[in-house]
């Protein structure tokens, strides 16, 4: 299972939320975040945000990345839409072992 937390943030909090949860163990790590991403997306009623060189370091590294006016060709009215990976019982155990 692969769930992905996506936050709209405006003035330091948070306006929007919501988890897109898929279950599909068949396909890449970057495929399932690109489907979450779509349907969060759809889920707030944006354009798809472009992915910058910003966030392909930030991702793998931390788990989560965030995409302001810069990323998006329309206006927005938020400050910034943030992705987080949620881990779940067996990557966190991983997580443990590694630190």
């Amino acid at each position: 299972m692969f769930r992905l937390w996506g936050k709209v943030y405006k003035n330091n909090k948070i306006i929007k939320d919501t988890i897109i949860e898929l279950h599909d163990d068949d396909i890449s790590k970057d495929d399932l975040t690109n489907n979450c991403l779509d349907k969060i997306c759809y889920e707030f009623d944006l354009q798809h945000p472009m992915w910058l060189n910003d966030n392909q370091k930030d991702y793998p590294v931390y788990g989560k990345t965030s995409f302001n006016q810069d990323h998006f060709i329309e206006q927005i009215d938020f400050d910034y839409l943030e992705i987080e990976i949620i881990p779940d019982e067996k990557q966190k155990k991983r997580l443990k072992i590694r630190r």
